[in-house]
């Protein structure tokens, strides 16, 4: 038997009540949740933090221009535009805002040159045909400069002062037509353009600078590390057997996720790439240092990444071949993901360092990678699994070879850590080292003699690897 309930719904007034009741609870809850999301902001990157006083402080400055009455009276309302000038160059690198700062300097530079010029030419035609005149010279202007915006080239790095130059030439060419003091209006704009971009230039170089350069190194070298780790816990991962179990929870293997990042960071690499070309020199970077180099090892680690995110893909699927199909080929897979994985961390290792001699450990690791891919294709050549059903050999096989196109990739990526190390004179390290001479050494039996009886020692102390270091030892024995 259905029991039918009569309570009414709450009325209107009722619904009001608890809504104001619950609403100091529900914007606490809010303004907590905002403080928040602003402390992990701030800690996520303290330079932000430091971003925003300096843009403050470059807007204070400028400000005084408008303040102090002296300096309003030469430059009027005009000094607003060194306030527009700071709102729009202070960006966060210092690249970015020395690439804004002289696009917009020389763009208002010559175009109030051009435009005086046009409306020079244009009065010499008399009232009825100025205006004609003026309008042609803009239109010409404006739709040549639009149409030079699209050369990749141009709209990568001058894009920005080309907008301003449309913008200043209409502004002077066609504000002359009313206004007799078109060379003052140019010289004040010009002024107060060049005064905002200085303040912002300074500021931005002088208090906590933010190097785009450094950024793009540090995230170049940052991803390779996220592969090489992957990498190295890979093996393990995947060819580990039920019995074995879940060998680490997720927070511990939370690491080999990070390497999705490298697979979007082509936009940050080419923006850093081309602020980090206005930048001068600073630290370990010259002023011609070789930010394209970066782009090419950038595009070469994307493409690893691709082919670790398709293995990470076998590595979490629901159906997993048969213990005994994944063992046949479990040491050479497992040598190449290991040595690649390694050989990708001396290289991250080699550009943060701005040193050769990771990369030196980094070809070992890439021979012996190399020296597993042949051993694989030898074993896969000989028919070890023409007793198996083909489906469930598939994916193995699958991912043997993307592991081999991963060693490929890790060569590549060496070559072009070589070729950015060349071009950078990353620093080389003598490995040889001699030893003084001893002022007394004990030379026979019991007897010391001075240096000059005893013959001069040299040692010579070469790295090894610690690969090669077992090879020696199993020599030995």
């Amino acid at each position: 038997m259905e029991v039918i309930s009569h309570e009414k719904p709450p009325g209107l007034v009722a619904r009001m009540w608890l809504y104001l009741k619950s609403l100091p609870e529900k914007l606490k809850a809010k303004v907590v949740e905002v403080v928040n999301k602003v402390i992990k902001l701030g800690k996520d990157d303290p330079r932000r933090i430091t971003h925003s006083i300096k843009v403050g402080l470059a807007l204070t400055m400028v400000s005084i221009f408008y303040y102090y009455q002296p300096l309003y009276d030469n430059f009027g309302v005009s000094a607003m535009w060194a306030v527009m000038t700071v709102v729009v160059v202070f960006e966060f690198s210092v690249g970015a805002t020395l690439g804004k700062g002289l696009n917009r300097g020389l763009a208002t530079l010559v175009a109030g040159g051009l435009g005086v010029g046009a409306h020079h030419l244009a009065s010499l035609s008399g009232e009825i045909g100025e205006p004609i005149l003026l309008g042609f010279f803009v239109f010409i202007q404006a739709a040549a400069s639009t149409f030079i915006r699209f050369f990749p080239t141009i709209k990568a790095r001058y894009d920005y002062g080309l907008l301003i130059f449309i913008l200043t030439f209409s502004l002077i060419s066609v504000s002359g037509f009313r206004d007799d003091e078109i060379l003052e209006f140019a010289h004040k704009r010009l002024s107060t353009v060049i005064i905002g971009g200085s303040a912002c230039i300074i500021i931005s170089i002088l208090i906590c600078p933010v190097w785009a350069g450094q950024d793009l190194h540090n995230l170049v070298a940052t991803n390779l590390e996220k592969l090489g780790k992957f990498l190295e816990g890979f093996g393990n991962e995947y060819f580990k057997t039920l019995e074995d179990g879940e060998s680490s929870n997720k927070d511990e293997k939370s690491f080999m996720q990070e390497y999705k990042s490298a697979l979007n960071s082509k936009s940050g690499e080419e923006s850093l790439a081309n602020f980090a070309r206005w930048e001068p020199g600073h630290g370990r970077f010259q002023f011609r240092h070789p930010w394209q180099r970066y782009l090419k090892i950038g595009n070469l680690t994307r493409q690893c990444a691709y082919r670790i995110d398709a293995l990470n893909g076998y590595l979490n699927t629901e159906t997993q071949a048969a213990p005994e199909i994944k063992s046949k080929i479990q040491g050479a897979c497992t040598k190449m993901s290991l040595e690649s994985g390694r050989a990708l961390k001396e290289l991250a290792l080699a550009i943060k360092k701005t040193s050769q001699q990771p990369i030196t450990s980094a070809d070992t690791h890439i021979k012996n990678a190399k020296s597993a891919a042949k051993n694989l294709n030898t074993l896969l050549k000989s028919g070890i699994w023409e007793d198996c059903d083909l489906l469930t050999v598939v994916p193995v096989a699958t991912v043997a070879s993307l592991l081999i196109d991963v060693v490929n990739c890790t060569e590549k990526i060496a070559e072009s850590a070589y070729e950015l190390a060349s071009a950078a004179n990353f620093e080389t390290i003598d490995s040889a080292v001699s030893t003084e001479k001893p002022r007394s050494v004990q030379c026979g039996a019991g007897t010391e003699k001075s240096n000059a009886d005893c013959p001069h020692v040299v040692i010579t102390v070469s790295e090894t690897t610690p690969a090669g270091a077992m090879a020696d030892r199993s020599l030995k024995a």
